[in-house]
């Protein structure tokens, strides 16, 4: 299927989706520009100037005139707002209450804080924003950070010509995508800051006049102040707790540079939908059972523990594989073994221990579903 429609394809009067940013052409007369119609590219630039338009989120919009149709290279299809459409994030849940709230956040530009336990999807959440919202995704692990200077550019060692060391600088995603943003005004890039607070204070203290007012990041390789676009979103990421080693505290002013969000896992029904997208060869009553032994474990009052979506979908990993798909019934203590008590300190048949205790609750859970 084409992934461009043709002019043929566009007929005044029709009603299409889209999703608008500001125009930075001034002098066309129009604030609001697009590029794609049904999630296919325009064979045109789509152009709107009702001052209803919220950039970034998906309208249903009526073609209203093809300017130029005689031409390839040249013209512009006008539309008119009919109405936006509901927020959507494809691919991933997302609690309804956040969603609304992450679209008030996405809408106002303000730089959003995600807060939650390992493996709860925060990521692939930031991944799927950027993707359906047509921002350029840039990953950035902060637990590489040590000083300042590493969020923009990291010092390297070589050897020259005749075999003198010389260092360099080298840019990080951070810094080209800076760059990138000043030079193109018309694209929008989203920063995704995982691990925020694996990177020590005074390091992150650096970030601060990049999420405020002030918008300006210290550039070690100009050594000047780099002026931060308003194309550019920050998202960061952290796990916040006692069971967190290497991580450090995020005072208060920090914190106020960000919206914070709390995210969780998803509720049971939606985690076995999401597993049995991944892994069709499994029976659904498995992959219930999988997802919730997990769920005793995570919501157990004695544990207080995380177990990550990464731990289902391993266990069925493992309960899929010829080696255990004629027995995963009687797998599934042993598989858990493994994958759920394995990511615990201790051994599953210690009790004293953290992976000890979360086998107790696993014992539990499965002895249970069998009465039942």
């Amino acid at each position: 299927m084409s992934q461009k429609l043709s002019i043929e394809d566009i007929a005044v009067g029709s009603v299409m989706e889209t999703t608008f940013w500001a125009n930075p052409v001034e002098e066309s007369g129009f604030r609001f520009r697009a590029t794609h119609l049904d999630g296919k590219r325009a064979p045109k630039v789509v152009l709107c100037d009702d001052p209803g338009v919220r950039p970034g989120v998906p309208a249903l919009v009526k073609i209203l005139q093809i300017k130029r149709l005689e031409r390839d290279d040249r013209g512009a299809i006008v539309v008119e707002l009919v109405r936006h459409q509901e927020f959507k994030l494809e691919g991933v849940y997302v609690d309804p209450t956040i969603a609304k709230k992450l679209q008030v956040l996405l809408e106002s530009g303000q730089n959003i804080l995600l807060d939650g336990p390992q493996g709860c999807g925060k990521t692939v959440l930031t991944r799927t924003i950027a993707k359906n919202l047509g921002y350029e995704f840039v990953f950035f692990n902060c637990g590489a950070v040590v000083e300042a200077a590493d969020f923009l550019a990291t010092l390297h060692l070589r050897a020259d010509a005749n075999g003198s060391p010389v260092t360099d600088f080298v840019k990080t995603d951070i810094l080209r995508c800076l760059e990138d943003a000043h030079e193109h005004t018309h694209r929008r890039y989203l920063v995704f800051l995982d691990e925020f607070n694996r990177c020590p204070e005074p390091a992150r203290n650096a970030l601060m006049p990049a999420l405020d007012s002030t918008r300006k990041l210290f550039h070690p390789i100009r050594n000047t102040f780099l002026d931060i676009p308003d194309n550019v979103l920050f998202v960061a990421a952290v796990n916040r707790g006692q069971q967190f080693s290497g991580t450090f505290g995020i005072d208060a002013a920090q914190l106020d540079r960000f919206a914070p969000l709390q995210v969780t896992y998803p509720p049971i029904a939606e985690e076995v939908k999401l597993l049995s997208s991944r892994h069709p060869e499994l029976a659904k009553n498995v992959i219930e059972d999988v997802v919730e032994v997990a769920h005793a474990v995570r919501t157990s009052p004695e544990l207080r523990a995380s177990l990550s979506v990464r731990a289902t979908d391993e266990a069925c990993i493992y309960l899929k594989h010829p080696l255990f798909e004629s027995e995963q019934k009687r797998a599934l203590g042993e598989v858990m073994k493994s994958s759920f008590c394995g990511r615990f300190s201790g051994a599953w048949d210690d009790p004293s221990t953290d992976a000890g205790a979360v086998w107790l609750v696993i014992d539990k859970a499965i002895v249970a579903k069998e009465k039942a």
